[in-house]
């Protein structure tokens, strides 16, 4: 058998009986229905996995996750649904690749990986913003500035759809933004 599959088929098998076998109370519910207290963006990194560096048990964030973090704007013609989460978190994280990607698009050139590029580009106004206000600083602390920078954007993108700017107003649903810093072990939040 493939060594990555065995590791998957071993990793599950561990799971089942340290964690699965040994919390009956925690997934009997969760067989029944999912009622989540957060719902958490994050970047498709594998080295940032949410569940993992935020200690998130089974049934206790719903998780999205996607090159470099980004939310686009609500679009009346996609579909998209209610979450009846008590906070949307927004987590951005250190040395992103999507985030490397979004600094180097070119304005006028065309892009040599469409599909990452494409994606990114929901992050274009921050891009703009710390171009013009750190470009005095190295690529690399343009990055460090832009991966905050963008949570920032899909932060108020998120606010752009109906259900979001309704709960919000209501006090049901809080809007946090987050940072994880795996080179130094920190993890920063802030409201928008």
């Amino acid at each position: 058998m493939d060594p990555a599959v065995e590791r998957l088929k071993t990793g599950f098998e561990k799971f089942k009986t340290e964690v699965y076998d040994q919390k009956p109370d925690l997934f009997e519910p969760l067989k029944a229905h999912q009622s989540p207290k957060n719902m958490v963006f994050a970047c498709a990194d594998s080295r940032v996995c949410p569940s993992v560096t935020l200690g998130l048990e089974p049934g206790e964030a719903f998780t999205i996750r996607n090159i470099a973090v980004m939310v686009p704007c609500y679009c009346k013609n996609k579909p998209s649904a209610p979450s009846r989460s008590r906070s949307s978190v927004v987590i951005g994280h250190s040395r992103c690749g999507g985030i490397k990607a979004l600094l180097n698009v070119k304005d006028s050139a065309d892009d040599t990986f469409h599909f990452v590029e494409d994606w990114v580009r929901i992050g274009y106004t921050a891009r703009k913003k710390v171009k013009a206000e750190c470009s005095e600083m190295a690529f690399e602390e343009q990055c460090g500035v832009l991966e905050k920078e963008a949570v920032n954007v899909s932060l108020q993108n998120l606010s752009t759809y109906p259900f979001v700017k309704e709960a919000v107003a209501n006090g049901t649903l809080k809007l946090v933004g987050g940072h994880y810093d795996f080179v130094s072990g920190k993890f920063d939040t802030w409201a928008l």
